[in-house]
């Protein structure tokens, strides 16, 4: 991280970093959306007009506003003009529907609440009307806008609540996390210092800006000075114009993002994608070895991946300058100021980055241990060098005959099979096994008929023990995913297969 970068990094709120940067560089551009740009300046001045029109909302310092908007520019703006007020703001990932928003809305107390209108053709205004949602207002192309002037002093204290993130609720409701300024700064922090990026870098936020990662990717453009594209749809191959036009230097998302990148390089295998393009991170779900090595080799660029959460927004990150053999199977290392503690074979952390718990207090009261770490429920170990291995979920260990399966494991061997696209090993219950093992996958386009027996005798070879091989087997046109980061959903697939016997 350069001694710039450094300093900022030292600012107590969000606010603050958004006048340093602004000072420092008020020319250059932050944000770049088709045929627009962004200042750091006009960043700073547009999000204090906003927070003068949010002010004449109603909307003061500890109020809580949620917010439910596509990545857009104006998106950013009203996140930085809650920031400048020190208001309580409750991000919303935009296909949440009525039951999600309900509960978010009622656990946070929200008393406003920021919707885009009409978008991708369902009526965020109906909706929050129907619910009886508090201070609905739109804020899709314009905002409230005001007299700075009329304006309270700027938020001094970085370690208040200022920010409730969601879960994606799967099996149950999401949980509202709480952060701070200081705690996404200190993710954001650890996410620029690993990636070593400069001030000549373009990235790109091609997920919801509602996301945990948001706010972590933008402290990071903060912290060098570069702007990012933003992407208020993303897909492939139409996206390609904006990367291409731009210049994106830097690029990604999660894992499933890389292969749908490997997916359109393969159509071309004889010119670059993304020309500009010299580096692929990010993180948000398990990136196979095999996954890695196709995206260097074919693509011709950097991929770092790394761990966080909702509740962590960045723990781990793989640097550009590790071994191919840590960026290919492990997370990365920890930054300076996140100890992570592995207790029977289980990842704890405690640091700044590191929420302050739940709107539940229970589930606060549950997530720490007694020294203050947070228990992730995720597995895994420290190697030699200080790199950080997942080897999988707690819950996603599958017992079978008393036997616990890695499903990683197994899902990490078979992405390396012609006829696998893309896999996901699940345990379902069996009277006699207890769990049974069953691969759901998803086949590449052109891809053979695949048959349970092939895909046991690709394992064998490949080392895996007998105890370990898939009993079943389901091919799927398309594995369920989530919309954020496109982690496939397990749980659908355990409720759809669970009835089933092979």
């Amino acid at each position: 991280m350069t001694d710039t970068a450094h300093a900022l990094g030292t600012s107590r709120t969000f606010w603050e970093l958004v006048e340093r940067r602004a000072a420092l560089t008020p020319d250059r551009p932050v944000l770049l959306q088709e045929d627009r740009t962004l200042t750091f300046e006009e960043l700073r001045s547009g999000a204090e007009r906003a927070a003068a029109g949010l002010h004449g909302l109603g909307v003061r310092p500890g109020g809580v506003v949620a917010w439910q908007l596509p990545t857009r520019i104006e998106t950013v703006l009203l996140a930085m003009a809650l920031a400048r007020l020190g208001a309580v703001q409750s991000p919303v990932i935009p296909f949440y529907r009525d039951r999600e928003v309900s509960f978010a809305l009622r656990e946070s107390g929200a008393a406003h609440f920021a919707v885009p209108g009409v978008w991708r053709g369902f009526d965020h205004t109906a909706m929050a009307r129907d619910i009886g949602a508090p201070g609905v207002f739109e804020a899709y192309d314009t905002l409230p806008a005001g007299d700075p002037s009329v304006l309270p002093p700027p938020p001094a204290n970085g370690t208040d609540v200022r920010w409730i993130h969601w879960t994606s609720g799967t099996t149950s409701d999401p949980k509202g996390v709480l952060h701070t300024d200081r705690s996404l700064i200190a993710g954001g922090s650890c996410l620029a210092h690993a990636l070593h990026l400069s001030a000549d870098d373009i990235g790109s936020i091609a997920f919801p800006f509602a996301h945990i990662g948001g706010p972590d990717y933008l402290v990071m453009l903060l912290l060098y000075g570069f702007p990012a594209v933003l992407l208020e749809k993303f897909a492939l191959p139409e996206s390609l114009e904006d990367y291409r036009k731009h210049g994106v230097t830097v690029a990604g998302g999660s894992t499933a993002f890389y292969s749908m990148f490997l997916a359109e390089q393969r159509k071309r295998p004889q010119s670059r994608l993304i020309p500009s393009l010299r580096l692929l991170a990010g993180g948000g779900a398990p990136k196979p070895p095999e996954v890695h090595h196709a995206v260097v080799a074919e693509m011709g660029v950097r991929l770092t991946h790394g761990y966080g959460m909702t509740e962590v927004p960045m723990i781990t990150m793989g640097s550009p300058d590790d071994t191919e053999e840590n960026l290919a199977t492990t997370e990365g290392r920890p930054p300076e100021g996140m100890e992570i503690r592995i207790v029977d074979g289980e990842v704890r952390l405690r640091g700044e980055a590191v929420c302050r718990g739940y709107l539940d207090a229970e589930q606060s009261a549950r997530a720490f241990d007694e020294d203050g770490f947070l228990i992730t429920g995720d597995l895994g170990h420290l190697t030699g060098s200080g790199h950080l291995v997942l080897t999988g979920r707690l819950k996603d260990v599958i017992i079978r005959k008393g036997e616990n399966i890695s499903a990683k494991e197994v899902e990490d061997l078979l992405h390396g099979h012609p006829d696998v696209g893309d896999v996901a090993v699940i345990g379902l219950p069996d009277a006699e096994r207890g769990e049974r093992v069953c691969a759901v996958v998803e086949q590449p386009e052109g891809a053979g008929e695949l048959s349970l027996s092939a895909v046991t005798s690709y394992l064998r070879a490949e080392g895996l023990s007998v105890h370990k091989l898939p009993e079943q087997l389901e091919v799927v046109d398309a594995l369920p995913r989530g919309e954020t980061l496109r982690k496939v959903l397990k749980y659908k697939l355990r409720e759809r297969y669970s009835g089933t016997v092979k």
